[in-house]
């Protein structure tokens, strides 16, 4: 694993920060909450902080789910209703420190699309070819949900993918869910990285 270093890496024209689904259904309190998902808020923000010092693209996916979607237990799938559209469940998480200019992609917006990824029925892909996007930072919730779809479907595009470990948590917290994920993410091509000082931060407490 990597440290981020934007001078090695290079950071500039085309490169872009993803941030998935840090919405208030996924945190404490909310309908369907990932375990420590609190904890990806401030290391989000040290990343946030950095590009746009450097002036770089910020995006972030929203779920925006219709009331029956087959996500859904009471239509017949896996999940408790979350992240409605216009509730307060899908609203971005308060402490995030996204930027007013942040791109907002709203995706599980199909009732009968069970897709997690933001390339899945939305117009991610054409935002970032509007903007000359070439690699994609990405970080946000959940792990083996949200983040492996979208990494799958960005690297099947052919964008260059750095996967944040420091600013994700998966949705179970069993380690074997966490390491296959990971372990799919980096076999098709992600690079792993993160900051040197992650791991003594404090997470943000609600």
């Amino acid at each position: 694993m990597d440290v981020f270093d934007p001078q090695k890496l290079g950071l500039g024209p085309g490169d872009a920060f993803l941030a998935v689904d840090v919405q208030n259904d996924h945190l404490p309190g909310g309908t369907l909450v990932v375990p420590r998902g609190n904890e990806v808020v401030p290391a989000l923000n040290r990343y946030i902080d950095i590009f746009v010092s450097f002036h770089l693209p910020l995006l972030a996916t929203r779920k925006w789910h219709p009331r029956r979607h087959c996500l859904f237990i009471d239509q017949g799938g896996p999940w408790p209703p979350h992240c409605l559209q216009n509730s307060s469940g899908a609203e971005f998480c308060a402490q995030l420190k996204l930027p007013p200019w942040t791109v907002v992609i709203l995706k599980g917006m199909n009732p009968s699309v069970e897709s997690g990824s933001g390339f899945a029925g939305t117009a991610l892909h054409d935002r970032l070819q509007a903007l000359g996007i070439s690699r994609l930072f990405i970080g946000g919730l959940a792990l083996e949900t949200g983040i492996l779809e979208t990494v799958r479907d960005a690297l099947a595009a052919g964008y260059i993918v750095y996967m944040l470990l420091d600013a994700v948590r998966p949705m179970n917290p069993l380690p074997a869910v966490e390491l296959s994920a990971s372990e799919e993410m980096l076999s098709l091509g992600a690079v792993p990285l993160q900051m040197e000082e992650a791991v003594v931060s404090p997470a943000i407490s609600f």
